[in-house]
């Protein structure tokens, strides 16, 4: 056992003062740990090695947020019903049935060289800090009280967990498929904003099953949770009042219409030397997520031989999505990009577990699980799949099935781990063979460094798509394939422009003449304004945003 030194940093415009160490002896870690809190709450964390590194990392992270950490590990492992009962069953399906099911060892390697030693240390620290809490329930934090639970441990699965990742074009699918319906496919082209081409929208598929709920798995497990006063233990309920938590995360709506969403979105830019008055490059980044209660964002700066990175991720994440080390630093927006589709399958009318693919009758896989369920009993539940994905909907009546094929259920779906790497990166060159291993979500990667460089790599998993657009339901029966995936670096990029500089805001950034136009790039983005408002500005020769 040794030793995690927490000290507080009071930073002020005076003389640093450090409060009194308050060593904690923990198994896990192999050597002395120092971690120093400043007065932002923000830990600076200097270990010896890598393995203390992140073990101090998930410590910290969920010393401070163990709520937080048991509502991913309950979303993660389809155990919200356990605390929240009957209504939060089908949150649980979902979450099992899009569960990542490869091999662990293959799939946190893809994130870095040593991920899988990296993501064990971090899952080492969150249980130590579980462990402690636990060992004294009586500090607990109030959550943990008000429903009579307790933090569990975690696994490496609930780390690489692809629940809260921003997904969902599947969702839009559907919506478009059913306006197309009802309208037809030009009326949909005319009032929808399809660019920089105008998607096929032509159905190969049966219109009337898709007005069932087909969803509803898919939506159950993305939304946010939300508590009622009966979920708290008895003697809190009559204290509710306006008490109410909500992870992040936003419900996912099936409205015909949309919603506005192209309205709002993440911005970033970043100017070379000769722009800014320092000579210096310059980068910015709003990430643009929903504030909420815990937040989605934890601070922290990872210090270790090979490791001085600083900035912001998800708490449940070892490493840092948006930051900086002593090299460089960079930022991330949306990069729009269809990584769904939904497929639609001829059943079986005498098995109902087979379905046809090219001709013949094919069998589901099927996996049984059963999960608890609060005041109720445990309830078996049969999780199926077809060869494109998890089914979500059968319609017996019509003898037809949904599956949805994800790409982010491949290797390396993981969202934002793939920084692990990025944190390394010490030049542009670096930067961008990390960018090659940023599956999910797909974004916008912006880059600076102190030689005065600046970059741009598109990152995300991108479905190549031949003869037909995927923004409607595919046939099922073998007809409807996707050609592989484009490899991450032969997505757009740029790297020291003339312009001198580089402005996103999850706007359309291919050119006319990008060669993966008709096969690897969307037909829906966010409106321009913002990013042009922020060309304009870049691009006005002043070296001040000073009036």
């Amino acid at each position: 056992m040794k030793i995690i030194t927490i000290l507080l940093l009071l930073l002020h415009l005076k003389p640093v003062l450090k409060a009194q160490p308050t060593p904690q002896i923990l198994r896990g870690i192999t050597d002395n740990v120092e971690i120093k809190i400043d007065a932002w709450g923000v830990p600076h964390i200097y270990a010896k090695n890598e393995h203390d590194l992140f073990f101090a990392q998930g410590y910290t992270a969920c010393r401070d947020r163990m709520f937080q950490f048991e509502l991913w590990r309950r979303q993660a492992t389809g155990t919200v019903a356990e605390i929240l009962g009957q209504r939060e069953l089908k949150r649980d399906m979902g979450a099992r049935l899009f569960k990542f099911r490869g091999d662990m060892s293959k799939e946190m390697q893809h994130y870095h060289p040593r991920g899988e030693t990296i993501i064990t240390s971090f899952v080492k620290g969150v249980n130590a800090a579980i462990e402690q809490a636990n060992a004294k329930p009586e500090t607990l934090p109030l959550e943990f009280k008000l429903l009579k639970i307790t933090p569990q441990y975690w696994t490496p699965e609930i780390v690489i967990s692809r629940h809260q990742g921003l997904l969902a074009n599947v969702t839009d699918e559907v919506r478009i498929a059913r306006v197309v319906a009802l309208l037809g496919e030009n009326k949909v082209k005319e009032v929808s904003h399809f660019h920089p081409l105008q998607p096929n929208l032509t159905m190969k598929v049966p219109t009337e099953g898709l007005f069932e709920d087909i969803l509803e798995l898919y939506s159950a497990f993305r939304k946010a949770i939300e508590f009622q006063p009966t979920d708290l233990a008895f003697e809190y309920q009559n204290d509710w009042k306006n008490f109410k938590y909500l992870v992040e995360n936003q419900p996912i709506s099936n409205d015909l219409l949309e919603n506005g969403k192209h309205n709002i979105g993440s911005n970033n830019w970043v100017i070379s030397g000769s722009k800014t008055q320092s000579g210096f490059p310059i980068l910015a980044n709003d990430p643009h997520r929903a504030i909420a209660v815990p937040s989605l964002r934890y601070i922290s700066h990872l210090n270790a031989p090979d490791w001085n990175v600083i900035g912001g991720g998800e708490p449940v994440i070892p490493g840092i999505s948006i930051g900086h080390n002593t090299e460089g630093a960079w930022g991330l927006t949306i990069f729009a990009t269809d990584a769904e589709d939904m497929y639609v399958y001829d059943i079986n009318p005498n098995n109902p577990l087979e379905y046809r693919y090219q001709g013949k009758w094919e069998k589901m896989t099927v996996i049984k699980e059963t999960i608890p369920i609060k005041g109720a009993k445990s309830e078996t539940v049969e999780l199926k799949y077809t060869r494109h994905g998890p089914l979500v909907f059968e319609d017996s009546k019509r003898k037809k099935a949904y599956a949805i094929r994800c790409a982010w259920l491949e290797i390396g779906g993981a969202p934002y781990l793939a920084s692990l790497r990025m944190n390394q990166a010490k030049t542009w060159d670096d930067f961008k063979k990390a960018c090659a291993y940023s599956h999910v979500p797909a974004l916008n990667m912006v880059w600076a460094d102190r030689k005065g460089n600046i970059g741009w790599q598109v990152v995300g998993i991108t479905p190549i798509r031949k003869g037909f657009s995927g923004m409607v339901p595919l046939a099922g029966d073998g007809s409807q394939e996707w050609s592989g995936y484009l490899p991450i670096l032969e997505r757009p990029s740029a790297y020291n422009p003339a312009s001198g500089f580089i402005a996103t805001a999850n706007q359309n950034l291919a050119t006319p003449q990008y060669p993966h136009l008709e096969t690897a790039i969307g037909f829906q983005w966010s409106d321009p304004y913002r990013g042009s408002r922020a060309s304009e500005v870049l691009s006005s020769g002043k070296k001040s945003l000073r009036p």
